[in-house]
Protein backbone atom coordinates (compact mmCIF):
# COMPACT_ATOMS: atom_id res chain seq x y z
CA UNK A 1 0.00 0.00 0.00
CA UNK A 2 1.40 3.70 -1.02
CA UNK A 3 0.82 6.92 0.35
CA UNK A 4 -2.12 8.41 -0.64
CA UNK A 5 -1.58 11.28 -3.60
CA UNK A 6 -1.67 15.00 -2.74
CA UNK A 7 -4.20 16.58 -4.74
CA UNK A 8 -5.08 20.96 -5.82
CA UNK A 9 -6.80 22.43 -7.97
CA UNK A 10 -6.30 24.78 -10.71
CA UNK A 11 -5.94 27.51 -8.13
CA UNK A 12 -3.55 25.79 -5.77
CA UNK A 13 -6.11 25.25 -3.27
CA UNK A 14 -5.22 22.11 -1.36
CA UNK A 15 -7.71 19.41 -1.16
CA UNK A 16 -8.43 15.92 0.15
CA UNK A 17 -5.68 13.74 -0.52
CA UNK A 18 -6.91 10.57 -2.48
CA UNK A 19 -6.15 7.17 -3.22
CA UNK A 20 -2.83 5.99 -6.04
CA UNK A 21 -5.93 4.58 -8.21
CA UNK A 22 -7.97 7.98 -8.39
CA UNK A 23 -4.89 9.47 -9.14
CA UNK A 24 -4.02 7.43 -12.15
CA UNK A 25 -7.79 7.37 -13.23
CA UNK A 26 -7.85 11.64 -13.11
CA UNK A 27 -4.46 11.48 -15.13
CA UNK A 28 -5.67 9.13 -17.72
CA UNK A 29 -8.89 10.72 -18.43
CA UNK A 30 -6.74 14.27 -18.44
CA UNK A 31 -8.69 15.86 -15.48
CA UNK A 32 -5.18 16.28 -13.61
CA UNK A 33 -1.39 16.87 -14.46
CA UNK A 34 1.32 15.90 -12.13
CA UNK A 35 2.35 19.01 -10.41
CA UNK A 36 5.00 17.74 -8.44
CA UNK A 37 6.56 13.79 -8.28
CA UNK A 38 7.85 13.98 -4.56
CA UNK A 39 5.88 13.98 -2.80
CA UNK A 40 3.19 12.59 -5.74
CA UNK A 41 0.91 15.60 -6.24
CA UNK A 42 -1.44 16.21 -8.84
CA UNK A 43 -2.98 19.31 -9.93
CA UNK A 44 -6.88 19.30 -11.49
CA UNK A 45 -7.72 21.41 -14.27
CA UNK A 46 -10.33 22.88 -12.67
CA UNK A 47 -11.45 24.67 -9.45
CA UNK A 48 -13.43 22.97 -6.32
CA UNK A 49 -15.52 24.85 -4.13
CA UNK A 50 -16.31 22.08 -1.72
CA UNK A 51 -14.30 22.07 1.70
CA UNK A 52 -11.79 19.36 2.05
CA UNK A 53 -11.98 17.40 4.85
CA UNK A 54 -9.23 18.76 7.73
CA UNK A 55 -6.31 16.57 8.46
CA UNK A 56 -3.62 16.24 11.63
CA UNK A 57 0.13 17.15 10.70
CA UNK A 58 1.86 14.27 13.65
CA UNK A 59 5.30 14.72 13.93
CA UNK A 60 8.10 12.46 15.90
CA UNK A 61 11.30 14.58 16.09
CA UNK A 62 14.73 12.90 16.41
CA UNK A 63 18.40 13.78 16.27
CA UNK A 64 19.05 11.97 12.83
CA UNK A 65 15.00 11.09 11.60
CA UNK A 66 12.30 12.94 11.96
CA UNK A 67 8.96 10.88 11.34
CA UNK A 68 6.13 12.13 9.93
CA UNK A 69 2.38 11.26 9.85
CA UNK A 70 -0.61 12.64 8.55
CA UNK A 71 -3.72 11.15 9.96
CA UNK A 72 -7.09 11.97 8.28
CA UNK A 73 -9.79 10.52 11.46
CA UNK A 74 -8.56 8.05 13.02
CA UNK A 75 -6.82 6.63 9.30
CA UNK A 76 -2.96 7.19 8.65
CA UNK A 77 -3.19 8.16 5.19
CA UNK A 78 0.58 9.33 4.60
CA UNK A 79 3.95 8.54 6.24
CA UNK A 80 7.48 9.72 5.63
CA UNK A 81 10.77 9.73 7.30
CA UNK A 82 12.98 12.66 7.05
CA UNK A 83 16.97 12.05 7.75
CA UNK A 84 19.07 15.21 8.49
CA UNK A 85 22.47 16.13 8.03
CA UNK A 86 23.53 17.26 11.04
CA UNK A 87 26.33 15.26 11.47
CA UNK A 88 27.55 16.39 8.16
CA UNK A 89 27.24 20.02 9.01
CA UNK A 90 29.35 19.32 12.33
CA UNK A 91 32.08 17.68 10.06
CA UNK A 92 32.42 20.52 7.51
CA UNK A 93 32.12 22.88 10.34
CA UNK A 94 35.01 21.00 12.45
CA UNK A 95 36.92 20.40 8.98
CA UNK A 96 37.01 24.16 8.51
CA UNK A 97 37.95 25.26 12.28
CA UNK A 98 41.05 23.35 11.48
CA UNK A 99 42.19 24.29 8.37
CA UNK A 100 41.63 28.03 9.54
CA UNK A 101 44.15 27.26 12.60
CA UNK A 102 46.40 25.41 11.16
CA UNK A 103 46.72 28.54 8.81
CA UNK A 104 46.88 30.90 11.58
CA UNK A 105 49.46 29.10 13.44
CA UNK A 106 51.98 28.91 10.92
CA UNK A 107 51.80 32.81 11.15
CA UNK A 108 50.54 33.05 7.87
CA UNK A 109 47.56 35.49 9.34
CA UNK A 110 46.16 37.86 6.49
CA UNK A 111 43.58 39.85 7.96
CA UNK A 112 43.01 41.57 11.68
CA UNK A 113 42.03 39.17 14.38
CA UNK A 114 38.68 38.98 15.64
CA UNK A 115 38.40 36.86 18.70
CA UNK A 116 36.38 38.80 21.04
CA UNK A 117 33.42 40.50 18.64
CA UNK A 118 31.35 37.52 18.00
CA UNK A 119 27.99 37.22 20.30
CA UNK A 120 25.27 34.95 20.26
CA UNK A 121 21.78 36.03 19.77
CA UNK A 122 18.87 34.43 23.03
CA UNK A 123 17.82 31.01 22.09
CA UNK A 124 21.13 30.19 19.95
CA UNK A 125 21.44 26.50 18.42
CA UNK A 126 24.67 25.15 16.88
CA UNK A 127 24.03 24.91 13.21
CA UNK A 128 23.81 20.89 13.03
CA UNK A 129 20.87 21.42 15.30
CA UNK A 130 19.36 24.70 13.59
CA UNK A 131 19.24 22.28 10.78
CA UNK A 132 16.91 19.76 11.83
CA UNK A 133 14.67 22.73 13.19
CA UNK A 134 14.53 24.52 9.87
CA UNK A 135 14.28 21.12 7.54
CA UNK A 136 11.37 20.31 9.43
CA UNK A 137 9.94 23.09 9.38
CA UNK A 138 10.66 23.29 5.54
CA UNK A 139 8.92 20.07 5.21
CA UNK A 140 5.89 20.81 7.60
CA UNK A 141 5.02 24.12 5.27
CA UNK A 142 5.11 22.47 2.14
CA UNK A 143 2.85 19.52 3.56
CA UNK A 144 0.52 22.24 4.59
CA UNK A 145 0.98 24.10 1.04
CA UNK A 146 -0.24 20.55 -0.41
CA UNK A 147 -3.11 19.19 2.17
CA UNK A 148 -5.67 20.55 4.03
CA UNK A 149 -3.79 20.51 7.35
CA UNK A 150 -5.81 22.15 10.13
CA UNK A 151 -3.85 20.73 13.26
CA UNK A 152 -0.45 19.77 14.13
CA UNK A 153 0.96 17.67 16.83
CA UNK A 154 4.54 17.15 18.30
CA UNK A 155 5.89 15.12 20.43
CA UNK A 156 7.60 17.82 22.59
CA UNK A 157 9.17 15.81 25.61
CA UNK A 158 10.77 12.88 24.73
CA UNK A 159 12.56 12.35 28.42
CA UNK A 160 11.15 13.47 31.39
CA UNK A 161 15.00 13.96 33.00
CA UNK A 162 13.19 15.04 36.29
CA UNK A 163 11.09 11.99 37.07
CA UNK A 164 13.74 9.72 35.74
CA UNK A 165 16.49 10.83 38.49
CA UNK A 166 13.45 11.05 41.20
CA UNK A 167 11.01 8.68 40.81
CA UNK A 168 9.60 9.30 44.23
CA UNK A 169 8.20 12.97 43.01
CA UNK A 170 4.66 12.82 43.06
CA UNK A 171 1.95 14.75 41.27
CA UNK A 172 3.10 13.89 37.66
CA UNK A 173 -0.03 12.50 35.95
CA UNK A 174 1.48 9.62 33.76
CA UNK A 175 3.41 8.86 36.70
CA UNK A 176 0.71 7.12 38.40
CA UNK A 177 -1.53 5.80 35.71
CA UNK A 178 -1.32 3.66 32.67
CA UNK A 179 1.92 5.37 31.28
CA UNK A 180 4.23 4.27 34.67
CA UNK A 181 7.77 3.24 33.36
CA UNK A 182 7.09 4.18 30.16
CA UNK A 183 9.36 7.36 30.21
CA UNK A 184 12.89 5.07 31.77
CA UNK A 185 12.38 1.97 29.34
CA UNK A 186 12.18 3.91 26.31
CA UNK A 187 15.10 6.16 27.64
CA UNK A 188 17.46 2.77 28.18
CA UNK A 189 16.19 1.22 24.87
CA UNK A 190 17.98 4.25 23.37
CA UNK A 191 20.62 4.52 25.79
CA UNK A 192 21.75 0.96 25.85
CA UNK A 193 21.01 0.21 21.72
CA UNK A 194 18.17 -1.84 22.28
CA UNK A 195 20.55 -5.08 23.04
CA UNK A 196 22.06 -6.60 26.40
CA UNK A 197 24.28 -4.90 28.21
CA UNK A 198 26.38 -8.62 29.51
CA UNK A 199 25.44 -10.54 25.79
CA UNK A 200 24.57 -8.00 23.63
CA UNK A 201 21.96 -10.22 22.96
CA UNK A 202 18.92 -8.38 20.40
CA UNK A 203 15.50 -9.05 19.44
CA UNK A 204 14.73 -10.43 22.51
CA UNK A 205 12.03 -9.64 25.44
CA UNK A 206 14.63 -6.98 27.64
CA UNK A 207 14.30 -6.60 31.51
CA UNK A 208 15.14 -3.64 33.82
CA UNK A 209 18.36 -4.61 35.57
CA UNK A 210 19.98 -2.61 38.34
CA UNK A 211 23.87 -2.65 37.72
CA UNK A 212 24.48 -2.48 41.78
CA UNK A 213 21.58 -4.18 43.01
CA UNK A 214 19.11 -2.75 45.31
CA UNK A 215 19.97 -5.05 48.26
CA UNK A 216 23.62 -3.99 48.20
CA UNK A 217 22.69 -0.34 48.22
CA UNK A 218 21.48 0.00 44.58
CA UNK A 219 19.16 2.90 44.05
CA UNK A 220 16.09 3.29 40.80
CA UNK A 221 18.26 6.30 39.56
CA UNK A 222 18.50 5.92 36.05
CA UNK A 223 22.10 5.84 35.50
CA UNK A 224 21.77 2.76 37.84
CA UNK A 225 19.51 1.03 35.18
CA UNK A 226 20.51 -0.67 32.19
CA UNK A 227 18.76 -3.52 30.15
CA UNK A 228 19.48 -7.64 30.16
CA UNK A 229 18.21 -10.64 29.25
CA UNK A 230 15.86 -12.70 30.98
CA UNK A 231 19.17 -15.63 30.88
CA UNK A 232 21.45 -12.68 32.02
CA UNK A 233 19.56 -11.09 34.51
CA UNK A 234 18.65 -14.03 36.59
CA UNK A 235 22.60 -15.58 36.38
CA UNK A 236 23.37 -12.12 37.84
CA UNK A 237 21.22 -12.27 40.62
CA UNK A 238 21.81 -9.93 43.15
CA UNK A 239 25.60 -10.00 42.91
CA UNK A 240 27.88 -7.00 42.49
CA UNK A 241 28.81 -6.17 39.48
CA UNK A 242 32.50 -6.35 39.34
CA UNK A 243 32.46 -9.59 41.25
CA UNK A 244 29.97 -11.11 38.18
CA UNK A 245 32.09 -9.56 35.67
CA UNK A 246 35.70 -10.19 37.46
CA UNK A 247 36.39 -12.50 34.29
CA UNK A 248 35.53 -9.59 32.03
CA UNK A 249 37.43 -6.49 32.63
CA UNK A 250 36.40 -4.82 28.71
CA UNK A 251 33.15 -5.71 29.68
CA UNK A 252 32.78 -4.38 32.86
CA UNK A 253 34.88 -1.36 32.20
CA UNK A 254 32.75 -0.10 29.05
CA UNK A 255 29.01 -0.72 31.15
CA UNK A 256 30.24 1.20 33.44
CA UNK A 257 31.89 3.75 31.54
CA UNK A 258 28.08 3.67 29.96
CA UNK A 259 26.13 4.51 32.44
CA UNK A 260 27.97 7.61 33.33
CA UNK A 261 27.22 8.69 29.90
CA UNK A 262 24.77 11.53 28.70
CA UNK A 263 22.66 10.30 25.82
CA UNK A 264 23.61 12.43 23.26
CA UNK A 265 20.78 11.96 21.06
CA UNK A 266 17.90 12.18 23.71
CA UNK A 267 20.37 15.68 24.47
CA UNK A 268 20.33 16.93 21.03
CA UNK A 269 15.81 16.43 21.07
CA UNK A 270 15.72 18.48 24.21
CA UNK A 271 17.63 21.36 22.60
CA UNK A 272 15.79 21.80 19.62
CA UNK A 273 12.00 20.61 20.86
CA UNK A 274 10.85 24.19 22.11
CA UNK A 275 12.49 25.79 18.80
CA UNK A 276 10.64 23.69 17.27
CA UNK A 277 7.48 24.09 18.89
CA UNK A 278 7.43 27.72 18.79
CA UNK A 279 8.70 27.97 14.71
CA UNK A 280 5.50 25.56 14.52
CA UNK A 281 2.94 27.60 16.74
CA UNK A 282 3.53 30.54 13.98
CA UNK A 283 2.08 28.51 11.46
CA UNK A 284 -1.11 29.96 12.91
CA UNK A 285 -2.25 26.28 13.54
CA UNK A 286 -2.87 25.07 16.93
CA UNK A 287 -0.06 22.65 18.18
CA UNK A 288 -0.45 20.04 20.78
CA UNK A 289 2.39 17.87 22.32
CA UNK A 290 3.16 14.29 23.71
CA UNK A 291 5.80 12.42 25.45
CA UNK A 292 7.85 9.55 24.01
CA UNK A 293 6.66 7.27 26.96
CA UNK A 294 3.06 8.25 25.51
CA UNK A 295 4.37 7.39 21.91
CA UNK A 296 5.64 4.14 22.85
CA UNK A 297 2.20 3.46 25.06
CA UNK A 298 -0.08 3.75 22.19
CA UNK A 299 2.70 1.98 19.78
CA UNK A 300 2.56 -1.22 21.88
CA UNK A 301 -1.17 -0.95 22.75
CA UNK A 302 -2.17 -0.98 19.22
CA UNK A 303 0.39 -3.05 17.69
CA UNK A 304 2.16 -1.43 15.26
CA UNK A 305 5.87 -1.74 14.38
CA UNK A 306 8.77 0.19 15.47
CA UNK A 307 9.77 2.92 12.95
CA UNK A 308 9.78 6.65 12.77
CA UNK A 309 6.75 7.55 11.09
CA UNK A 310 4.78 5.04 13.00
CA UNK A 311 6.11 6.43 15.93
CA UNK A 312 4.54 9.96 14.15
CA UNK A 313 1.67 8.26 13.88
CA UNK A 314 1.45 7.20 17.63
CA UNK A 315 2.02 10.80 18.94
CA UNK A 316 -0.44 12.08 21.55
CA UNK A 317 -4.07 11.03 22.44
CA UNK A 318 -4.88 8.34 20.30
CA UNK A 319 -7.84 5.89 20.82
CA UNK A 320 -7.58 3.96 17.42
CA UNK A 321 -5.88 3.82 14.10
CA UNK A 322 -5.80 2.25 10.75
CA UNK A 323 -2.77 2.40 8.80
CA UNK A 324 -3.51 2.84 5.48
CA UNK A 325 0.01 2.69 3.82
CA UNK A 326 2.93 1.01 4.38
CA UNK A 327 5.59 2.71 1.92
CA UNK A 328 6.66 5.78 3.97
CA UNK A 329 8.42 8.28 1.61
CA UNK A 330 12.33 8.65 2.57
CA UNK A 331 13.85 12.18 2.72
CA UNK A 332 17.18 12.24 3.32
CA UNK A 333 18.84 16.43 2.99
CA UNK A 334 21.72 16.30 0.80
CA UNK A 335 22.41 20.07 1.12
CA UNK A 336 21.95 22.76 -1.89
CA UNK A 337 25.52 22.47 -2.69
CA UNK A 338 28.60 24.72 -1.23
CA UNK A 339 29.42 28.60 -2.49
CA UNK A 340 32.90 27.21 -1.91
CA UNK A 341 35.18 28.56 -5.04
CA UNK A 342 38.18 26.72 -4.66
CA UNK A 343 39.27 23.37 -3.54
CA UNK A 344 41.86 23.00 -0.62
CA UNK A 345 44.16 20.10 0.02
CA UNK A 346 44.43 18.58 2.94
CA UNK A 347 46.92 21.51 4.46
CA UNK A 348 44.28 23.87 3.71
CA UNK A 349 45.39 25.57 0.61
CA UNK A 350 43.77 25.95 -2.48
CA UNK A 351 45.17 23.62 -5.49
CA UNK A 352 41.61 23.90 -8.14
CA UNK A 353 39.02 26.23 -8.96
CA UNK A 354 35.43 25.80 -9.49
CA UNK A 355 33.40 27.17 -11.66
CA UNK A 356 30.24 29.58 -10.89
CA UNK A 357 28.15 28.18 -13.59
CA UNK A 358 26.08 25.75 -11.98
CA UNK A 359 23.63 24.54 -14.75
CA UNK A 360 24.91 22.59 -18.05
CA UNK A 361 22.45 21.30 -20.77
CA UNK A 362 19.66 22.43 -18.86
CA UNK A 363 20.45 20.55 -16.14
CA UNK A 364 21.83 21.15 -12.50
CA UNK A 365 23.73 18.61 -9.77
CA UNK A 366 20.94 17.62 -7.29
CA UNK A 367 18.10 16.85 -10.42
CA UNK A 368 16.40 13.57 -10.09
CA UNK A 369 16.21 12.22 -13.85
CA UNK A 370 15.18 9.11 -15.90
CA UNK A 371 17.70 8.50 -18.46
CA UNK A 372 16.94 5.77 -21.56
CA UNK A 373 20.48 5.13 -23.15
CA UNK A 374 19.86 3.06 -26.34
CA UNK A 375 23.40 2.55 -27.47
CA UNK A 376 27.19 2.28 -26.11
CA UNK A 377 28.21 0.24 -23.54
CA UNK A 378 25.59 1.79 -20.67
CA UNK A 379 22.67 0.63 -22.89
CA UNK A 380 19.61 0.80 -20.54
CA UNK A 381 17.24 2.49 -17.71
CA UNK A 382 18.49 5.00 -15.03
CA UNK A 383 16.62 6.85 -12.37
CA UNK A 384 18.32 8.49 -9.81
CA UNK A 385 19.81 11.95 -8.81
CA UNK A 386 22.50 13.62 -11.22
CA UNK A 387 25.72 15.13 -11.28
CA UNK A 388 26.54 17.34 -13.88
CA UNK A 389 29.40 18.52 -15.67
CA UNK A 390 30.19 20.97 -18.23
CA UNK A 391 31.31 18.19 -21.00
CA UNK A 392 27.18 17.27 -20.79
CA UNK A 393 28.80 13.56 -19.99
CA UNK A 394 27.00 13.04 -16.25
CA UNK A 395 26.76 10.66 -13.33
CA UNK A 396 23.59 9.28 -12.14
CA UNK A 397 23.22 8.02 -8.51
CA UNK A 398 20.98 4.86 -8.35
CA UNK A 399 19.58 2.82 -5.91
CA UNK A 400 22.16 -0.06 -7.34
CA UNK A 401 25.16 2.85 -7.48
CA UNK A 402 26.74 5.07 -9.28
CA UNK A 403 26.59 5.17 -13.22
CA UNK A 404 29.02 7.17 -15.11
CA UNK A 405 29.35 8.49 -18.53
CA UNK A 406 25.63 9.64 -19.34
CA UNK A 407 25.47 11.70 -22.00
CA UNK A 408 22.65 14.36 -21.56
CA UNK A 409 21.02 13.86 -24.58
CA UNK A 410 19.47 10.45 -22.85
CA UNK A 411 18.51 12.69 -19.51
CA UNK A 412 15.03 14.00 -18.98
CA UNK A 413 14.17 15.65 -15.55
CA UNK A 414 11.25 14.01 -13.44
CA UNK A 415 11.74 16.43 -10.27
CA UNK A 416 14.23 19.65 -9.99
CA UNK A 417 16.74 20.03 -7.82
CA UNK A 418 15.35 21.09 -4.34
CA UNK A 419 17.97 19.85 -1.58
CA UNK A 420 17.03 16.36 -0.87
CA UNK A 421 16.71 12.74 -2.25
CA UNK A 422 14.05 10.34 -2.44
CA UNK A 423 13.18 7.10 -2.37
CA UNK A 424 10.78 4.30 -0.92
Amino acid sequence: MSNFVFVIDTNRKPLSPCKPGIARSLLKAGKAAVFRRYPFTIVLKKAVETKPEPLELKLDPGSKVTGVAIKQDNKIIFGAELQHRGQQIKDALLSRRQLRRGRRNRKTRYRKARFLNRTRPDGWLAPSLQHQVETTLTWVRKLIRLAPVASIVQELVRFDSQLMQNPEISGVMYQQGELQGYEVRQYLLEKWHRQCAYCSAENVPFEVEHIQPKSRGGSDRVSNLTLACHDCNQKKGNQDIRAFLAAKPDLLNRILKQAKLPLKDAAAVNSTRWALFNALKETGLPVTTGTGGQTKFNRHRLGLAKSHWLDAACVGSVDTLKVLTSKPLLIVAKGQGTRQMCGTNQYGFPIRHKSRVQIHKGFQTGDIVSATVTAGKKVGSYTGRLLCRASGSFDIVTKAGRVTGISHKYCKAIHKKDGYSYGF
